[in-house]
């Protein structure tokens, strides 16, 4: 059902009528589902193992906000408004199938990497593709460190600008998450995995914060020409992206955070490479387009994964 932008602000006017699922309660997840849960939405938390055990009995958040919160949290999606589909990358097929066993209302994608909303849209009637650069870590199990607020972006992948978006974007923007409603998600999405395939593996391979990517010249040399290469990509499939100017400023603005693949390959967790450089490397090939440098980082992590 599709609704005006006027109906829109009247349906989310009421937070607690509204149920918004987290599928994938981890870092990120846990931190939306609090920050809704905290503004009067009627949360479910949807996660597995140790992370789901903390979460029955308590969500606790630190960092930019302090809150200990009794969570609704499950082991299988249930029916939902909206779902906000926060899973690594490689998860994402399962989750779709668990979400076809319900109905998860309209399914909003906020991972990282290339190729999650179309893995989505096999299983589920309504998905829109997002990105954010709000930045969450766990501390532990239950326990999320708000560490940073950025910018959500929610979209229609064929750039019509829908009514279900701005939903998403409203119910977001009441939970007091920066968020908007956009015609060019597909460019963001590719524009943020470029952004990735640069400062994520050179700080798992190297274990380094962020901001070392730009501090050190020889860190930044190979940064240059990841960018280089998705700059490349991304121009043959019509978008115009200063790669190098993105990725200097956004390294500069995370400077003390720690990149979410430097935290998996420490935690000898599979990574998200396969869909950031890994779908840098496999567009390129499509456009006879070479990305060596990203094929490199790629076989380099998958070599640590593979132990």
């Amino acid at each position: 059902m599709a609704f005006s932008r006027r109906q829109v602000n009247i349906l989310c006017a009421d937070c607690s009528s509204m149920r918004v699922q987290i599928m994938g309660a981890g870092a990120l997840g846990s931190l939306v589902g609090a920050l809704m849960q905290l503004s009067g939405f009627d949360v479910i938390f949807v996660a597995r193992g140790k992370q789901l055990s903390a979460l029955k009995n308590r969500l606790r958040v630190s960092g930019l906000i302090e809150a200990e919160l009794d969570v609704h949290a499950v082991a299988k999606p249930e029916n939902a408004d909206i779902t906000f589909v926060t899973v690594k990358a490689y998860d994402t097929e399962e989750a779709a199938k668990k979400l076809a066993e319900v109905d998860p209302g309209i399914v909003c994608s906020l991972q990282n990497g290339v190729g999650n909303e179309e893995i989505l849209q096999k299983y589920c009637d309504k998905v829109l593709g997002g990105v954010t650069s709000y930045a969450a870590n766990l501390a532990d199990y239950g326990h999320v460190v708000y560490a940073g607020e950025g910018l959500t972006y929610v979209g229609e992948l064929d750039g019509r600008m829908s009514d279900e978006a701005f939903k998403v974007a409203e119910a977001l923007r009441r939970a007091g998450i920066k968020a908007e409603a956009v015609s060019d998600i597909q460019f963001r999405i590719w524009a943020k995995a470029v952004v990735n395939a640069a400062i994520n593996p050179i700080t798992a391979l190297c274990k380094v914060r962020n901001g070392m990517v730009v501090e050190n010249d020889n860190l930044w040399k190979v940064a240059r020409s990841v960018a280089e290469e998705g700059r490349k990509v991304m121009l043959k499939m019509g978008y115009d992206f200063d790669a190098v100017s993105e990725i200097k400023r956004v390294a500069e603005m995370t400077a003390k955070n720690r990149s979410s693949m430097l935290q998996d390959v420490e935690k000898g967790k599979r990574t998200e490479i396969d869909f950031i450089n890994g779908a840098i490397v496999e567009k390129g090939r499509e456009m006879g387009i070479d990305c060596p440098v990203n094929e490199t980082l790629l076989h380099l992590i998958k070599g640590i994964e593979r132990g």
